[in-house]
């Protein structure tokens, strides 16, 4: 029993030889280990199993114990000479016989263990396609570097190319040209789809590239009787039409979809209607409220969020709701509520984590009268149920309002131009204001450092270029008589535009580089128009997100900063120095993160309005002290003053007298406000205004002592 047991753990010995991996890159194996498996097999087969017999081999080793001792000696002796060749030692390793000698481990052959091969090239991201649309046809341009039209995608010279969209990884591209409905794959430009549909004026993918939707105009017949459903849903695989519908108004047309296409969503007759894996023939749940006028599903992974919005009716306050789907069993099983009067419509924007959602509430008409454009309201309610009204220190329109990426905070563009600026973290606190300007628009570039603030429109299309990270200035270029802006998928690069119909001339695009630098410009030809640009999406993380310059990058083209228009001047004034007055003083940009000390913690919004009603009666309370000061001082100087003293000058005249006080008096005041600025103490504007007036209350002064 003995010898059995012995003869089979060397046998195992030598299996554990033979199926042991091959060496590495930076291990070479040396002759005598190398041939020590073959040597292994071959003494395996001189040693048959104990009980069998082989021709020519005598008795097995388990009845002959000395040629068992032999045999263990001999193979002892070659592994100590192996040794001293120089082969190393290796722990028995676990794989599998293939041809008598032992395979690769499955980390070698899935290439994730070291390899004596070259290294792999690192891939380069894609360059995007930009597809331009206009009275010149459909077609596309390769994006930076290059800037030249792409000769994969063959133009559309039609000139009735009436709608074309990307699908959401930017693989297929679709498009109208009144003819027919073409879809084709961007990489290689192949036709995959045709639909028949002369009349469609808007397209939309779903968000895996599933289905895509078509509508066109809803009209009835000339007797009255309804139309056709003007809203179809196909599949791309396919072909195969999978619904219609009719769909009205073309607001909010499209269905809804959530980002992995497990819930779609319509609202229909004061109802959403859900269904669930594109099975548009089964209604798989409602969401009914009283007169739903909008929705919007959150984006990301499951659970889908859904925030619906209801108008205020005869007396009743307006209010926005979220729930989880597809828990609609009441106002008890909503995530959150935040109802609110003065809303005629509302635009929910929801952040990219589905954590939170800003509702811009807007009237049309402003009952007090103080602005043409309605009056708005911005509210922040988040999916934990806390919900608040974001205060905006400054008066007027809410222009644009759009999430950081990172989803931790929001920019908000707001007040009488120059409008005023101001990022906003999770608590509605400011965070940073960019201070006034013109500007009414605000776009995060897709990794969410770098923020734009522009002014398109009835603006003159000044841009500043910031970064976030920093709050740091890093460049200000000017697109004059802009109508469209958007980032490039590479976080570098963004285009502006001039389109039709918003203006008929100087239709183009241009492209830049957000360091200011012009990289590219385009004008159509006259008597041509140009509809529409779009860059080719790309899914998130085929970019990385680089270091942010401050430094221009190079360009063969010439600034584009226009020339500043001089004002108008009347005859009489034009020999005369120009003096430099503004209608608004600007005001500059200001940290409002709190400056925490050793200890310290950041103060709420009331004790932060406490604190400033505190420190301006302290002013207060100080100004008053130093004046009676003074006084009393003048006084009793005057009633000390020896007989022999020279007496005080006077005017003669006592308005005179009273105005040299008075001057005296705020020249004192000044001083006062000079010595705080100096110690560190942030003055009002008004207080910044009395310091800039001391020039002209001393040649007051001046003037008044002269004439004594």
């Amino acid at each position: 029993m003995f010898l059995l047991c012995f003869s089979l753990a060397m046998r195992m010995r030598c299996l554990a030889t033979m199926v042991r991996p091959p060496a590495g890159p930076g291990r070479r194996r040396s002759a005598p280990s190398a041939s020590r498996a073959a040597r292994c097999q071959r003494q395996h087969r001189a040693a048959p199993p104990a009980g069998n017999t082989r021709a020519g081999a005598g008795p097995p080793l388990a009845a002959n114990p000395r040629a068992w001792r032999r045999h263990f000696q001999v193979s002892g002796r070659k592994r100590r000479l192996a040794l001293r060749a120089g082969a190393r030692p290796r722990p028995a390793r676990r794989g599998r016989l293939w041809g008598g000698r032992a395979a690769a481990p499955p980390e070698a052959e899935a290439g994730r263990g070291p390899s004596p091969g070259p290294a792999e090239p690192k891939m380069v991201p894609p360059a995007p396609l930009l597809a331009v649309r206009g009275s010149e046809g459909l077609y596309m341009v390769n994006g930076p570097p290059s800037f030249t039209e792409s000769t994969s995608f063959q133009r559309d010279s039609g000139k009735n190319c009436k709608a074309v969209a990307f699908s959401k990884d930017g693989s297929l591209f679709a498009w109208c040209n009144g003819e027919k409905v073409n879809i084709v794959d961007v990489t290689n430009a192949a036709l995959l789809r045709s639909f028949d549909l002369p009349k469609a004026v808007c397209l939309e993918f779903s968000p895996k590239n599933n289905v895509l939707a078509t509508w066109q105009a809803y009209t009835t017949a000339k007797d009255g009787t309804a139309g056709l459903p003007n809203l179809q849903l196909y599949d791309v695989k396919t072909g195969k039409c999978l619904k219609s519908f009719i769909q009205k108004k073309l607001q909010n047309w499209c269905p809804c979809w959530a980002d992995d296409e497990s819930i779609c969503a319509r609202n229909v007759n004061n109802e959403v209607h859900f269904f669930e894996n594109n099975n548009f023939n089964t209604i798989a749940n409602k969401l009914h409220l009283q007169k739903v006028n909008d929705f919007v599903l959150s984006p990301g992974a499951q659970p889908t969020k859904v925030a619906v919005y209801v108008p205020g009716s005869k007396g009743a306050p307006s209010f926005v709701r979220l729930y989880q789907y597809p828990n609609f069993g009441g106002p008890q099983s909503a995530l959150a509520n935040k109802s609110f009067f003065k809303a005629d419509k509302v635009t929910m924007l929801w952040n990219k984590k589905a954590t939170a959602v800003l509702v811009i509430a807007s009237t049309e008409v402003d009952k007090t009268g103080a602005s043409y454009y309605g009056e708005q309201t911005l509210h922040y309610i988040a999916t934990n149920g806390e919900s608040a009204v974001v205060q905006l220190p400054k008066n007027g329109p809410i222009y644009d309002v759009v999430w950081n990426p990172n989803s931790v905070e929001f920019c908000a563009v707001y007040g009488f131009m120059p409008a005023k600026a101001t990022v906003f973290n999770l608590k509605c606190d400011p965070v940073f204001d960019f201070g006034t300007g013109p500007r009414n628009a605000a776009y995060y570039s897709p990794h969410g450092h770098i923020l734009v603030l522009a002014g398109f429109g009835n603006l003159r299309g000044q841009m500043e270029v910031w970064d976030v990270k920093n709050y740091k200035l890093i460049s200000k270029p000017v697109a004059s008589d802009s109508t469209y802006f958007a980032w490039c998928p590479d976080g570098e690069h963004i285009v502006t535009a001039t389109c039709a119909p918003r203006l008929r001339v100087s239709n183009g695009y241009k492209i830049w580089h957000y360091t200011g630098s012009l990289l590219h410009s385009y004008e159509v030809p006259s008597k041509e128009e140009m509809w529409q640009v779009s860059w080719q999406p790309f899914l998130d993380g085929v970019f990385p997100a680089k270091a942010v310059k401050y430094q221009a990058v190079p360009s063969e083209l010439p600034s584009a900063e226009p020339k500043p228009a001089q004002a108008y001047r009347p005859p009489a004034l034009r020999d005369k120095p120009v003096t430099s007055s503004k209608l608004h003083e600007d005001e500059p940009p200001q940290n409002m993160k709190p400056q925490l000390g050793s200890g310290d913690k950041p103060l709420s919004k009331t004790a932060l309005k406490n604190q400033r009603k505190h420190e301006a009666k302290k002013a207060a309370k100080q100004e008053a002290k130093a004046d009676a000061n003074q006084e009393c001082t003048q006084s009793s100087a005057s009633q000390n003053a020896p007989r022999s003293a020279v007496p005080a000058v006077t005017s003669g005249d006592p308005e005179v007298d009273k105005k040299i006080k008075n001057l005296k008096k705020k020249l004192k005041a000044i001083e006062q406000l000079k010595e705080q600025a100096a110690a560190g103490k942030q003055l009002e504007k008004n207080q910044l205004e009395k310091i800039q007036k001391e020039t002209a209350l001393l040649q007051e002064l001046e003037d008044l002592e002269l004439g004594l």
